[in-house]
């Protein structure tokens, strides 16, 4: 598989749960990764789940930027969704087969702070929904 953002390869990590195994897709530069439908929520509860993002957060939101993507699976133009209890954290997604977060961006999924609220309030003032 291709990272969907700088489009070189990805390489399958596996993390492993009480629920069984769970295997995600890293890019071998940029860090982005892929999760197959349900698998970040899976790995958002499990402790120490954090250390699979090995990218750098700096470099993650310069790839942020890039937001005309395609699924790594089935090639379809993915939509860009905001995490609902973090609508600052936006990542791509493809109804059929998963999501794509950019590096640094599970980590800040995982963990839901006081600056996370804040980050949230002041995101919603920049884009308010029409």
């Amino acid at each position: 598989m291709q990272c969907p953002k700088c489009h070189h390869d990805m390489t399958e990590q596996r993390y492993g749960t009480l629920q069984g195994d769970v295997h995600l897709d890293q890019c071998t530069n940029c860090k982005g990764m892929w999760f197959d439908i349900g698998e970040a929520e899976i790995l958002k509860d499990k402790w120490m789940s954090d250390f699979i993002d090995s990218g750098d957060p700096e470099v993650g939101k310069t790839h942020n930027e890039i937001q005309d993507i395609d699924c790594p699976r089935c090639g379809k133009r993915m939509k860009v969704l905001s995490d609902p209890k973090q609508p600052h954290i936006q990542y791509e997604a493809c109804q059929d087969h998963g999501m794509y977060l950019d590096a640094g961006e599970f980590t800040d999924y995982k963990y839901e702070t006081m600056m996370d609220t804040f980050r949230s309030f002041i995101f919603m003032l920049r884009n308010p929904r029409k």
